[in-house]
């Protein structure tokens, strides 16, 4: 089997290749690398190409056919919720027109499986205990509109081209598989912590009034590693046979709340850790966590690592990284 894997040298998707490459499947990496790393792609053929180019398709297409590429995983995406309030043209371009032309390649190669990255941002604030897949998106910003967009896209292409598609919501994702593959872009809660702790300041937490056990917000937080089978668990779904759902939460079914994360890392660090208290930020719930029940029924995928699990690979990541 051979999957073109599109922004295959980033964070999320270079774990997916290596998963990959140790079932002894082919890999083609197609990455502008433009936030991603062509170290992250050993073991792959890397194709150097931007998705929104007007090329895009022709060249797409080619290299489908011409590796015998039988499936598609879909990375490449802007994913900044904050910028894309700023620059929403931006990512209504690239988010949306990327695929766009990725799904016209697939049609015009006629490769019918494939796997999106899509975004629990596609539900907006819901206020519910837990957020399951029938629940009715309605995303705040331009980055869960583009990728609740993109779920309509990969149904038309379905309807209009045959194809076969997954669409993975991910929750809140941390941690790495391997050190070399960390996350390098300080965007999402733990990596600003360890980025903090690096420049000798404190994390600030941003409100400790919410309804919840301490005050702070609640995520679901699942290890990058565990994501990264659950797109196997995926591509393994559209290679068989029926397929009831397209569309699946992944997450760990469980919360932590922001000082539980605090606490987590100066567990594993060794030290205290006193965070500097700010105010409430526009637009975060209080809580946001997904049901599992769906993926692990359908796909028999659960998480298998813990926050503790989470937060010591990407410790050890950045000791790694800083030891090189």
């Amino acid at each position: 089997m051979t999957t073109l894997v599109i922004g295959g040298a980033g964070y999320i998707g270079s774990h997916v290749v290596r998963l990959l490459l140790e079932r002894g499947e082919q890999v083609v990496v197609v990455d502008d690398l433009s936030t991603g790393y062509r170290a992250r792609t050993e073991g792959a053929d890397l194709v150097e190409l931007d998705v929104t180019s007007p090329e895009a398709v022709d060249r797409l297409a080619f290299h489908l056919t011409s590796s015998g590429a039988d499936s598609v995983i879909h990375f490449a995406a802007h994913k900044q919720v904050g910028e894309s309030v700023e620059n929403p043209e931006m990512y209504w371009h690239d988010n949306v027109g990327g695929l766009a032309n990725v799904l016209a390649a697939c049609a015009k190669a006629k490769v019918r499986d494939v796997v999106f990255s899509s975004s629990a941002a596609v539900y907006g604030m819901p206020d519910v205990p837990e957020v399951t897949e029938d629940l009715a998106p309605q995303p705040i910003n331009p980055y869960g509109a583009s990728k609740y967009v993109g779920e309509w896209m990969l149904a038309d292409a379905e309807r209009a081209h045959d194809m076969r598609t997954v669409a993975l919501r991910y929750f809140n994702v941390a941690g790495a598989g391997w050190p070399e593959l960390a996350d390098t872009q300080v965007m999402n809660l733990v990596p600003i912590i360890l980025d903090a702790l690096e420049r000798g300041d404190v994390p600030t937490v941003f409100g400790e009034d919410y309804d919840t056990p301490d005050g702070t917000c609640i995520r679901d937080y699942v290890h990058v590693l565990d994501l990264a089978e659950a797109h196997i668990a995926a591509l393994e779904y559209l290679r068989g046979g029926d397929r009831p759902h397209r569309v699946f939460n992944v997450g760990t079914g469980t919360g932590s709340s922001v000082l539980e994360v605090i606490d987590a890392i100066a567990k594993v660090k060794g030290i205290e850790i006193e965070p500097r208290i700010g105010e409430r930020r526009a637009g975060d719930p209080a809580r946001l966590i997904c049901s599992t029940d769906r993926i692990r029924e359908t796909l028999s995928w659960k998480s298998e690592k813990s926050l503790e699990d989470i937060v010591r690979s990407a410790v050890e990541a950045r000791e790694a990284a800083a030891q090189d």
